[in-house]
C-alpha cells in the first residue's frame, strides 16, 4: 500500500532537503511525498487526494497570505482523520499552545530533527498498515 505525505512550506529549499533526507523511502515507494508552496494550495490538494491515502501533513507556520496556524482548523475540518504536525523556527510555549489548540498533533522546530520526524512518519505508517 502506498501512502502520501503532504509538506507545506513557502521556502524553495524545503523540497530538495526533504527529498534528500527521505530519498531511500521515496525511491522504494515506502511513501510518496508532495509539496505545496502555500496554505491555500495545501488545502486544495488535501481535499482532492483520495488515492493513495493521505496519512500526514507537515506544515510550516509562517507563510505569506494564510499562515499554517490559520490553515490548521480548515484542514482539520475537511480531513479530521489526517494528523498535522506544524514546523516552526519559533518553538516557544505560546506557539506550541496555539498549534495544539487548533488541532496539531505535534510541533517540530527548525532546524528539523529528521530522526524525530522519521519516527513520527514511521508511527503514521504503522497506523496506516
Amino acid at each position: 500500500m502506498s501512502v502520501y505525505i503532504l509538506v507545506v512550506d513557502d521556502e524553495p529549499d524545503v523540497e530538495p532537503l526533504f527529498r534528500q533526507q527521505f530519498r531511500r523511502d521515496l525511491r522504494t515507494g515506502r511513501f510518496l511525498m508532495e509539496f505545496a508552496p502555500s496554505a491555500p494550495a495545501a488545502l486544495a490538494r488535501a481535499s482532492d487526494v483520495a488515492d493513495p491515502p493521505l496519512i500526514l501533513i507537515l506544515s510550516d507556520i509562517n507563510m505569506p497570505g494564510m499562515s499554517g496556524l490559520e490553515m490548521l482548523p480548515k484542514v482539520r475540518a475537511n480531513r479530521p482523520e489526517v494528523p498535522v504536525i506544524m514546523i516552526t523556527a519559533y518553538g516557544d510555549p505560546e506557539t506550541r499552545r496555539q498549534a495544539i489548540e487548533r488541532g496539531a498533533v505535534g510541533l517540530l522546530t527548525k532546524p528539523i530533527d529528521f530522526a524525530l520526524l522519521r519516527h513520527e512518519i514511521d508511527t503514521r505508517l504503522g497506523q496506516a498498515a
